[in-house]
């Protein structure tokens, strides 16, 4: 007979599950948004104007291409922030959720019946992810060297020191993730404030000494700059993007503040901050003669305070790169989460950093290999213009698959008018293709970094989860089916008092370690649990509908346990809570029994040898289950199997 553990539908979620902060106050929430959501694209000021001018293809500073640069900013941010991010994409939220693989698992389990999408969608949101990784390398390593470099501003003897320091603060930063975020997460909002008002007033300044800038937001000096050079234009697009670069984390980070926090502090806070940040670097330009105007454009941002100033703006960059970097690193731990529990990723070892935000976690593998790529990328660039021709292809490769997906949810997911939808679709797909394609002409000056890393990461993911899917179906293969081993076994084999619960990714047949314990133990206990754990496309499963169960009879017991993609596993709690199946659940009457897989690679149709001997690798440097699902260390029993896929 079929029970469920609760009698609430298996689909409900608790609103605060959905977002998280339903009590917590608007300005608070705002101010939180502002310390963590906006502290990539907060920072891009620091490099982004300028290198149109002195990156690897570089401008003339003159009237028409620093009004041409400005009016580009301007609509980028209004077009691929505001109006597609801000404004669209973060209606799509999964419960609350946004990201790649958020929106990726509400389409897959809203188009569930149109199995021509799935593939595709699927590919498309890991590569997504697999970009992502490279994003979260260069981040912190152009976001910190570009505020330090600022110290060459203020003084020229300081230059050797850059290098070191950079790498310092790298260092410390890594090396901190360990103990949380969640005492410094409280600095973030005020200090990330500051810095925004700071840019702001340094911008008004020199504003107000050339208003004459402010038409630069009118499109046409945009066109004009094409028609004058359609090329030249083409390629300052791969350096303009970088004002933007930050936009997807606005839907990324959704989850941990809601949607109209991140909204209100960009459109009356972040976006007016760095417009007129932007503005006052061109007004700058502008009114310095040719001559200043070639010295002044290697570093406009810290030269729009006065000398006296320069060092604290120095200081407080430096705070806001480092927040930035922050958020960065903790979305590849928040990423990399969700991946383990999607299935496009082994089990590694989670350590939550904080008793009440189940979001703060902490990867150590994660951490110790972004670290390492990330001193690497500084020791191998030294300088941010050289690190700005590898930024980018990344983000405008994870805006356009964005676009993509948005595409199904338009006509699939909200039935949106197709002449609609097609038109404004193709508006975003000419700007993130432009931005794309114009970033591409970076690959030999390091453009290749993030796409030879968005492709180990492409195959590593993809290459988990076909593996896991084959050994599943393997296994399946032999399976003996459940009701036959019951009759057959439950009758002969002498019981024992106790429970044993045995782990099985498999919702049907019976799990080689029940088949191994009892060929070799000839026992079995009083009480059987076969055990499976799902994660669902949503992020959250509220406790009520996690647990169903299914009596097998002769002691012999199913267990469906429900998680979200945003929750982790801890199986004995579960347990706990269920009271329908005998008597209580109590660890030390309980063993939990698992298999450990050896893989055998082999030339059996499904996989490359090659993929096969990587997925085995990575299936013997998985963290173990025991671990993942929080199972008592000493009532743990792991029984070897060999698979051949």
């Amino acid at each position: 007979m079929n029970e469920t553990a609760s009698g609430v539908p298996a689909s409900a979620v608790h609103a605060s599950y959905e977002h998280g902060h339903g009590d917590q106050a608007l300005w608070k929430l705002s101010l939180g948004a502002i310390g963590v959501v906006f502290g990539d694209i907060g920072t891009s000021p620091l490099y982004a104007f300028r290198e149109t001018f002195v990156g690897h293809h570089p401008l003339v500073p003159d009237h028409l291409h620093v009004m041409g640069v400005l009016s580009l900013i301007f609509w980028s941010m209004m077009l691929v922030v505001t109006v597609k991010y801000v404004t669209i994409i973060m209606r799509a939220d999964n419960k609350g959720e946004g990201g790649s693989l958020a929106l990726l698992a509400l389409i897959s389990r809203s188009t569930n019946a149109k199995k021509r999408w799935t593939r595709g969608l699927v590919l498309l949101g890991v590569f997504a992810t697999a970009l992502f990784y490279g994003d979260s390398m260069i981040t912190p390593a152009i976001s910190v060297l570009s505020a330090v470099e600022g110290l060459a501003v203020v003084e020229a003897g300081f230059s050797p020191l850059v290098l070191p320091l950079a790498i310092g603060i790298l260092i410390g930063l890594f090396t901190i993730q360990a103990r949380g975020t969640a005492k410094v997460g409280l600095l973030f909002g005020p200090i990330m404030a500051v810095y925004f008002l700071t840019l702001a007033v340094l911008g008004i300044v020199h504003i107000a000494a050339s208003p004459h800038i402010l038409v630069a937001l009118n499109p046409l000096y945009a066109i004009r700059f094409f028609a004058d050079d359609f090329v030249l234009g083409f390629l300052a697009m791969g350096s303009v993007v970088l004002a933007v670069t930050g936009a997807e984390a606005l839907y990324a980070d959704m989850g941990h503040f809601g949607r109209r926090p991140i909204r209100l502090s960009w459109l009356y806070f972040v976006l007016p901050a760095l417009m007129l940040n932007y503005l006052g670097q061109g007004a700058m330009i502008l009114s310095a003669t040719p001559a200043e105007a070639a010295v002044i454009i290697h570093n406009p941002f810290f030269l729009l305070a006065p000398d006296s100033l320069r060092l604290p703006l120095v200081i407080l960059a430096t705070m806001a790169t480092v927040i930035a970097s922050q958020a960065v690193i903790s979305g590849a731990f928040s990423v990399t989460q969700q991946a383990i529990q999607l299935g496009f990723i082994p089990r590694l070892r989670i350590t939550h950093t904080s008793a009440s935000a189940a979001g703060q976690i902490y990867i150590p593998s994660v951490n110790w290999t972004l670290m390492v790529m990330v001193i690497l990328l500084v020791l191998t660039f030294r300088s941010s213009t050289n690190l700005a021709a590898a930024y980018g292809i990344a983000v405008t490769g994870a805006m356009l698959i964005d676009t993509c997906l948005l595409g199904v949810v338009l006509f699939s997911l909200w039935k949106w008018n197709r002449f609609a939808a097609a038109g404004l679709l193709l508006v975003f797909f000419a700007v993130d293709f432009a931005y794309f394609t114009a970033n591409l002409t970076k690959v030999p000056d390091g453009g290749w970094f993030p796409l030879a890393i968005g492709l180990l990461a492409f195959t590593m993911l993809t290459t988990w989860s076909k593996g896991r899917a084959l050994m599943i179906n393997r296994m399946r293969e032999s399976a003996m089916p459940v009701q036959v081993f019951v009759k057959s076994a439950a009758n002969s084999a002498t019981r024992v008092p106790g429970t044993a619960v045995f782990m099985t990714s498999s919702a049907d047949g019976v799990p080689h370690a029940l088949l191994h314990n009892l060929k070799h133990n000839k026992v079995l206990h009083e009480r059987v649990i076969l055990l499976t754990v799902k994660i669902e496309d949503v992020p959250y499963v509220d406790e009520p509908g996690r647990c169903t169960v299914v009596d097998l009879e002769q002691g012999f017991y199913r267990f469906h346990v429900r998680y979200g993609f945003m929750q982790d596993p801890d199986v004995p709690a579960a347990l706990s809570r269920i009271v329908s199946c005998g008597p209580e659940f109590k660890m030390m009457d309980t063993s939990f029994f698992l298999s450990r897989q050896t893989l055998i690679a082999s030339s059996r149709p499904g996989m490359a040898l090659w993929r096969e001997k990587l997925f085995a690798w990575m299936l013997r440097n998985a963290e173990s289950a025991m671990e993942f699902f929080k199972l008592p260390t000493n009532r743990v029993v792991e029984l070897g199997s060999q698979v051949e896929i």
